[in-house]
């Protein structure tokens, strides 16, 4: 094996500081992109159109709200209130920035 230290290009180590580790996650992406698409979303629409368990997608809201990504209000009937659930401002800046991050990786890559 070399023993000289790797190589790494200041663009990519850039590139990599922008990968957001709540985000990256395959159920997590998958959020953040449909609320990114559609502004917001209820429980049960993200539920659904994701094929996550109820118990799944909690856990994943609980990471991501606990890092500000995403915003939860409750409307309707307060006995049995729909979870409403949009990216927050950070949680959008966030996600242009993991984006940018990846889009940079694939292209050198290639």
């Amino acid at each position: 094996m070399p023993s000289e230290a790797l190589q790494i290009p200041a663009a990519d180590l850039g590139a990599y500081t922008k990968i957001n580790s709540v985000i990256h996650s395959k159920a997590r992406l998958a959020m953040v992109s449909v609320l990114a698409i559609n502004g917001e979303a209820t429980f049960t629409q993200l539920r659904d159109a994701l094929k996550l368990t109820d118990g799944n997608i909690a856990a994943h809201l609980r990471a991501l709200k606990a890092k500000n990504v995403i915003r939860l209000k409750k409307i309707g009937n307060p006995l049995k209130p729909t979870t409403v659930i949009s990216l927050s401002p950070a949680g959008q800046t966030e996600f242009r920035r993991y984006l940018d991050g990846m889009a940079y990786l694939v292209k050198r890559h290639r």
